[in-house]
């Protein structure tokens, strides 16, 4: 099925092809890719538009020695098959499977990790200059899209190379516009031409015999070079990039292989830094994911048809998040929202549409984001930022100085945070407790279901403080929706249960299992309180210390890092209270990166579900000298 792939084992494979069998190699590698994403689900339109553009950059450059740097990385599939992938492609973004992401320890043709965006033109320049100070020849190539270069730091970085003028060839990747025949043919000639050897050697000849001629020679070589930078500006959008300080080349087609190679040929002789404009389509090759590219980004593995209709689930955190947030901006129209890129993935798209004049979606630039929202508080609105817990850690300065130094009411709706799955470490939002809670002013809560999250929704919005409201990724309990908003008492937790022997408090997507784990312990005896603490800063010491108070021993609870986590909120608020006779014990993520994996397989490792809690209690009252010494721990 597969005649050319199944022979490229590396790129020294694919250098064997002639230019024809590599377009007949992209079209395998179109299939390939269609096939496994089909079955482990993953980013599809992405790499889908960019298939022939890692065949040619592997069959001009010889990597790992010359490196190729994926931004953000969702786009690297291609990459991953050619460099040795191709047969445990099956197990990317599966449970101890392959990386979805570029990763170092994954393979050496994984020049630098990435997993966010708009990293890739710093890190070039990075082992650009590395290698230039080494005096080796590598060339480094750092491939980024245009969506990735509204982030600050994509353009900080376009900046400092443009100075350096070490040799680095940036390729953008442009997916957003079209290339009509007439105007891809022109300028695929164009660059092919400007960038050929002959052009350069007669440029370079030109320029020293107009400089040589007396008097008038200066003024007639100035005179050429702004025509020459007329006419590039006038059939190329490069003058910007050129006033950074690289020589741009481009747009040039990226689904024409022997364009991409004669380009790429050329470009690699090139000396200082290059920005090379690749058009691309979005889900080239499959017409579904070319349509509509947005629905197609990521993709859940295919299931089996069902000859029974299926019950309809509970709903999403996001989904929930994103319509409360449409019902409260229908009654106080100071209400805005803000995105940074990710309209679709955090909820927002149904208060676009009913209030697109209150709707701010500001690309990949979470720091922008929050300064913008913090200036929209200052007169008097009433923000909220819906941005993905892990990409939040990107605008950190932001949080502390611009929303809540000045005390502005700024909203933080931190989603997928927790546990993500399937992508990984780079996405985990398994810190943002540690580093938001001990900033001054700022509210932290995290709703232990669904209908909690729309209460608590409406309570940071009219807090008047900076708030950040967490919640994870998925659905929701199926629990009865109540039809009436109402705001929260700030700092004040619930208590569900009330036991004996110990005290469970838990925050967020860990209140259910600690109520399943607080079951599964009076089954052996065990009869635990259980606490939901809501916030985790302000804590309820009151209720928290009551509890621990009577029963001597507490278990916190969190899908956070333990450092600097919710259990030490308690542990610290407990030393504090000088109960020194008070045992605590903290659950939650370990001092390492979590690998991908279902969020349920990732939280029974951990010793997160309900079992795993109450394996950990009956372990920590053993320890203890309990009343119940004959229990063992359940494994």
């Amino acid at each position: 099925m597969y005649t050319l792939l199944s022979k490229i084992n590396g790129p020294d494979d694919l250098k064997k092809l002639d230019a024809e069998e590599l377009v007949l190699l992209a079209d395998e590698v179109r299939g390939f890719l269609m096939d496994t994403v089909a079955k482990t689900g993953g980013h599809l339109a992405s790499n889908l538009g960019v298939v022939e553009l890692s065949i040619a950059l592997h069959y001009c450059f010889d990597s790992p020695k010359d490196n190729i740097v994926w931004d953000v990385g969702h786009q690297a599939y291609t990459h991953k098959i050619l460099t040795g992938r191709r047969d445990s492609f099956h197990t990317q973004r599966c449970y101890k499977g392959i990386s979805g992401f570029p990763k170092r320890s994954e393979s050496p043709h994984d020049a630098f990790g990435a997993g966010h965006s708009s990293t890739s033109i710093s890190a070039g320049l990075g082992l650009a200059v590395a290698h230039a100070l080494k005096g080796d020849n590598a060339r480094v190539i750092s491939v980024i899209g245009d969506g990735s270069l509204t982030g600050g730091m994509a353009l900080e970085a376009l900046n400092q190379a443009g100075h350096l003028k070490k040799n680095l060839i940036v390729v953008l990747n442009d997916n957003e516009m079209s290339i009509s025949k007439n105007v891809g043919a022109l300028s695929s000639f164009i660059s092919r031409k400007m960038t050929g050897t002959y052009y350069r050697s007669l440029k370079k000849e030109m320029e020293g015999l107009l400089a040589g001629i007396p008097a008038i020679g200066g003024n007639i070589l100035h005179f050429a070079k702004k025509a020459e930078n007329s006419l590039k500006g006038f059939l190329t959008p490069g003058t910007l990039f050129e006033a950074l300080g690289f020589e741009y080349v481009g747009p040039i087609a990226g689904h024409d292989i022997p364009t991409l190679l004669g380009v790429l040929e050329n470009v690699k002789r090139l000396e200082g830094p290059i920005l090379l404009h690749v058009m691309t389509k979005k889900g080239k090759g499959y017409g579904p994911a070319e349509d509509m590219p947005d629905k197609f980004h990521g993709v859940a593995p295919t299931k089996p048809a069902s000859t029974t209709a299926s019950k309809q689930g509970p709903p999403s955190y996001t989904s929930v998040f994103g319509n409360t947030l449409v019902k409260l901006g229908e009654k106080d129209e100071k209400i805005l929202a803000i995105t940074a890129a990710m309209p679709d993935g955090t909820g927002l798209t149904p208060f676009a549409e009913r209030f697109p004049e209150r709707f701010f979606d500001v690309g990949i630039a979470e720091q922008h984001a929050l300064t913008f929202a913090a200036g929209l508080a200052v007169e008097g609105f009433r923000p909220v930022a819906a941005i993905y817990s892990t990409f939040t850690q990107r605008a950190y300065d932001q949080v502390f100085h611009d929303i809540c130094l000045q005390k502005l009411p700024v909203t933080l709706a931190l989603d997928r945070a927790g546990l993500v799955g399937d992508d990984g470490p780079t996405h985990h939002g398994a810190f943002d407790i540690s580093y938001l809670r001990h900033l001054p002013e700022l509210t932290v809560m995290a709703p232990k279901d669904e209908n909690e999250l729309q209460h608590m929704l409406k309570t940071a919005i009219y807090h008047g403080r900076p708030v950040s409201l967490r919640y994870p990724r998925g659905a929701g309990y199926g629990v009865e929706m109540d039809k009436e908003l109402k705001s929260l008492e700030i700092g004040k937790g619930e208590l569900l249960v009330q036991g004996t022997d110990l005290t469970l408090v838990a925050v967020g997507s860990t209140v259910y299992p600690a109520l399943e784990a607080a079951a599964l312990l009076k089954q052996k005896g065990i009869f635990a309180s259980v606490v939901n603490a809501r916030f985790v800063k302000p804590l309820d010491r009151e209720l928290i210390l009551s509890e621990a108070g009577r029963t001597g021993c507490v278990v916190t609870v969190e899908e956070n890092a333990l450092l600097g986590g919710f259990g030490s909120a308690v542990l610290e608020a407990v030393a504090d209270a000088g109960l020194t006779g008070i045992r605590v014990k903290r659950i939650g993520i370990p001092d390492s990166f979590i690998e991908q994996g279902s969020q349920a397989q990732l939280r029974t490792d951990l010793g997160l579900d309900g079992a795993g809690i109450a394996a950990a209690c009956q372990a920590f009252l053993k320890g203890a000298g309990s009343v119940h010494p004959q229990l063992t721990v359940v494994k």
